[in-house]
């Protein structure tokens, strides 16, 4: 088409989705509070400054990077191609996706799915800081990292929960794959990172509870990812749970009815609101 046939009544092309991968990291609370289950979730407030849902309470994520290519001599667990398989996209993607919720999980938590072959993955190593602050400035690719330290991925602890995609309309879209994983023994998730004002451990219906009273916001595939986790009682039975799923893409589509805006997500009911304004734009 040549620029004489462009009109400001030519819609704009649909901004493709940016592949991206989120985290749920799950444990057990010791002693949960009478009328809580002991699963809990861990969460961040974004910082009011960041591009994309500045100010919601998320879980842990990111975009894939260009340099989140796996290291075939440096990954344990399932390959590649078996993760392609179950979330429904190329080898290559796929390897890139399961690679970018490992490192997004350490830069921004500190834990890491990661340790020598053959061994549970250790707790948290003297260099790690520097590692983590490697990563978050793009000094360094997770695979490279891992190979100094004689570790391997470990692919094997991660589960498919979910993937989403974002709507055509918002300036950022984004294609998510949606993880579940039990923090490993000896590690503690943690709160340093400069993308969050705030970070901790939640029972789902706490979340819910911060929402409503005005204190917090939750994007809705973060919504309802904690309503399915609210009906669970440990943190081991997401993990079992995960492995019989089915991952289909959920594409959610903004629409109005009745003079509302609602989302609609094919086989649920219409998410209604609050509706977050980084659903929008």
């Amino acid at each position: 088409m040549s620029t004489e046939d462009v009109t400001a009544d030519t819609p704009a092309a649909p901004v493709a989705p940016r592949p991206a991968a989120t985290v749920l990291l799950l444990r057990d609370h010791p002693n949960p509070p009478a009328g809580r289950s002991p699963l809990q979730v861990f969460l961040q407030r974004r910082v009011p400054q960041m591009a994309f849902a500045a100010g919601m309470t998320v879980f842990p994520g990111g975009s894939v990077d260009p340099s989140d290519v796996p290291d075939a001599d440096g990954w344990a667990g399932p390959s590649p191609e078996d993760w392609a398989e179950t979330i429904g996209v190329p080898a290559d993607l796929a390897g890139g996706t399961v690679s970018a919720a490992v490192r997004e999980t350490f830069e921004e938590c500190g834990v890491l799915l990661a340790g020598p072959a053959g061994a549970p993955p250790l707790a948290p190593q003297p260099q790690a800081a520097q590692w983590r602050e490697d990563l978050a400035a793009h000094r360094r690719p997770l695979a490279d990292v891992l190979s100094e330290a004689g570790f391997v991925l470990r692919s094997d602890l991660l589960r498919v929960w979910s993937r989403w995609i974002t709507p055509p309309g918002p300036s950022r879209r984004y294609d998510t794959v949606f993880f579940v994983t039990l923090v490993p023994e000896g590690q503690e998730a943690d709160a340093l990172t400069t993308e969050a004002v705030e970070a901790g451990w939640w029972h789902p219906a706490e979340a819910f509870e911060r929402r409503d009273a005005g204190e917090i916001e939750l994007m809705i595939p973060t919504t309802r990812t904690l309503e399915d986790m609210a009906t669970f009682e440990r943190a081991a039975d997401v993990v079992a749970a995960a492995e019989q799923r089915t991952i289909v893409a959920i594409r959610p589509e903004v629409r109005r009815r009745n003079g509302r805006t609602v989302i609609t997500v094919e086989g649920q009911a219409d998410f209604t609101g609050p509706i977050p304004e980084a659903e929008l734009r």
